[in-house]
């Protein structure tokens, strides 16, 4: 157990962190991907919903 984390400490130092400016222009990507994709199957749901209200009309 300790030389599994005495490796994991030394690959850990070979990771390449983002820096401050790089992390926000990853985080304002994978938010505004996500802000599209909820609208966009927002939207589709919308349509199958409305499409199926005609078909199954009470």
């Amino acid at each position: 157990m300790i030389k599994f984390l005495g490796n994991v400490s030394k690959e850990m130092r070979k990771v390449s962190w983002p820096n401050g400016r790089e992390l926000t222009k990853y985080t304002i990507t994978v938010v505004t991907t996500l802000a599209f994709i909820t609208i966009f199957f927002a939207l589709v749901d919308l349509g199958i919903s409305q499409v199926l209200e005609l078909f199954f009309e009470k």
